[in-house]
């Protein structure tokens, strides 16, 4: 009897052993950054009549992105002088563990910062190249004395595809760690806003065909290193 036990216990530590190993693996990969042909750094900041300057992110944002996987990102305030517009650009891309952006969208980050939610509703726009982008339209308010409004559009981009469903990559393939480590498995999200509601239309018109130049199609094709190649090392901005 006493062999029996010996050998269960063995076969238990050996389970284990089978079992860490692999998980060890996936979490060291999982915690190295997948980076992209061209970083999200690189994106334009003139694009037409929008300049940009970089916008800081608040720290327990910063926090959030490292845990949960975020590989590259950018965070911006355009403003179009001639329209009198101005619009904040963000875009995250997860691809070490594309499900890591689970939870991060602006019904959830804007009240935890003091922002009531008015609204969201589906929505469509149509991009310079005519792409028809499905998305969502958040509204939020700041109640008195502060009387601040904020129009926030967002739309996620999975392996090249865009979608406004969180659901579309929620499930177990999506929260899979991407041991590959293949830069065209991913989710990015996508969030454009301000205070008025047509310069987030505007902006986001105007600069969402470059925001996916940036990112793997669905052939893992990057536009934006084709650009790179192409013009020796500047990308070329919409005209």
């Amino acid at each position: 009897m006493w062999l029996i036990w010996v050998l269960a216990v063995l076969l238990l530590i050996s389970a284990g052993i089978a079992y860490r190993v692999p998980a060890q693996r996936i979490r060291i990969l999982g915690e190295a950054p997948i980076v992209l042909p061209v970083p999200l750094g690189d994106f334009p900041m003139e694009i037409g009549n929008w300049v940009g300057t970089e916008l800081p992110i608040r720290a327990t944002t910063k926090e959030y992105m490292k845990d949960n996987f975020a590989d590259d990102y950018f965070s911006r305030r355009y403003v179009d002088s001639v329209a009198k517009a101005w619009a904040d650009v963000y875009v995250v891309y997860c691809s070490a563990r594309p499900g890591g952006i689970l939870g991060h969208r602006p019904g959830v980050c804007y009240p935890a910062f003091g922002w009531q939610h008015e609204s969201t509703e589906k929505s469509r726009f149509t991009s310079r190249s005519g792409r028809q982008i499905d998305c969502l339209v958040h509204r939020f308010y700041k109640p008195p004395p502060e009387y601040d409004r904020m129009v926030v559009l967002s739309f996620y981009v999975l392996n090249g595809l865009t979608t406004a469903k969180e659901s579309d990559f929620s499930g177990p393939f999506g929260r899979r760690p991407n041991i590959a480590r293949d830069p065209s498995r991913y989710v990015a999200q996508v969030q454009i806003s301000s205070a008025l509601e047509n310069s987030v239309q505007a902006a986001a018109e105007e600069m969402t065909d470059l925001i996916l130049d940036f990112l793997p199609d669905g052939n893992s094709k990057v536009e934006a290193a084709e650009s790179v190649r192409a013009s020796g090392g500047d990308i070329k901005s919409a005209e």
